[in-house]
């Protein structure tokens, strides 16, 4: 079980780490967006001067920001699990057994669900 002390690290961790990830998000989305908005579409072909080399980087770069934007987002809704969690009461308890799981293995990974050895059965 963890002590008052434990649990006030443990939320300030993923706050920080929320917004990380909502900075991440919105970075990413906001390129995606921008891009968009000025009409610097892969799929137009039309403009004669872009070479081929140059569309594949705009592509590559498109569907890099798209990744690490869906990346983001779901960091996002773990940590929001998380944060709900504590709220509950429930945190820091393994979903599939119950049993609580050991700070240090939250400190690695404050959005922890179940102990080591439960995640690797699941996996």
């Amino acid at each position: 079980m963890l002590t008052e002390d434990q649990l006030k690290e443990l939320k300030k961790q993923l706050l920080e780490m929320k917004e990380d990830a909502e900075k991440e998000h919105h970075n990413h989305d906001g390129y995606l967006n921008n891009e968009e908005d000025q009409g610097n579409s892969v799929g137009e072909l039309s403009n004669v001067n872009s070479h081929p080399g140059d569309l594949g980087t705009e592509k590559f770069e498109r569907e890099k920001a798209y990744t690490l934007s869906e990346h983001a987002e779901e960091q996002l809704d773990e940590i929001n699990a998380a944060l709900e969690r504590i709220e509950k009461g429930t945190y820091g308890y393994s979903e599939h057994s119950g049993k609580p799981i050991p700070f240090e293995r939250l400190q690695a990974m404050p959005t922890a669900r179940y102990l080591v050895e439960e995640q690797e059965e699941s996996s």
